[in-house]
């Protein structure tokens, strides 16, 4: 991947925080339920090159692109952090993310595993947080559960989670989202540090 361009995101992003697990892990109904008690929080919108799910739109979920458009944005340094899974492209725009953390605001990245290790080495103040399940059972209960993903998919998706789940001790945190309730609390408490007013540099001048 070339270097971000023009990106500079070394000081303020210790103001960002990475969830990130193996798919079906609960990810967005935790960030869904912070988002509500910290609305001045933004939630990083990723692109993907994946068929909307019902009830997702383009803009508001994912920002959902042919995969001709995708690579050109790839081609062009365009996001953080991108990678393949489950036969689709994922990434993450940077230049909303530099946008938001130079004004001094707490951002949150829902991503990939592969996707929050490019993130660890391009921006190792950034605040990573691992979630995962009680069992292998209990996630496949849950992807199943989602009613959307083909059988070939689901079986990519726990593959992949089974190496994924290997990996957990390289973030900062590591989670259990067994109580939904106490995954919630526990992930709040390593944000709510992180929501402190920004200093006069991350602010600018007046």
């Amino acid at each position: 991947m070339p270097p971000l361009r023009d990106l500079s995101l070394a000081e303020p992003s210790s103001r960002l925080l990475v969830l990130t697990g193996p798919s079906g892990v609960g990810k967005g109904t935790i960030l869904q339920a912070l988002l509500a008690r910290y609305p001045q929080v933004w939630l990083s919108i990723s692109a993907t090159t994946r068929p909307p799910r019902p009830g997702e739109r383009h803009g508001r979920n994912y920002f959902f692109l042919d995969r001709q458009s995708f690579m050109d944005q790839v081609a062009q340094g365009k996001f953080l952090e991108w990678a393949e899974f489950a036969g689709h492209a994922y990434g993450t725009p940077a230049g909303p993310i530099q946008s938001r953390l130079h004004a001094g605001q707490t951002v949150v990245l829902e991503i990939e595993v592969e996707g929050a290790r490019q993130v660890r080495r391009r921006l190792p103040t950034a605040v990573q947080v691992f979630l995962r399940p009680p069992s292998m059972a209990t996630l496949e209960e849950r992807i199943r559960a989602r009613g959307s993903d083909s059988e070939d998919s689901i079986a990519k998706r726990i593959a992949r989670a089974r190496e994924e789940l290997a990996r957990g001790e390289e973030f900062d945190h590591v989670v259990l989202n067994g109580d939904l309730s106490q995954a919630i609390a526990d992930v709040e408490a390593i944000l709510h540090p992180m929501l402190r007013p920004a200093s006069s540099r991350e602010q600018g001048p007046n």
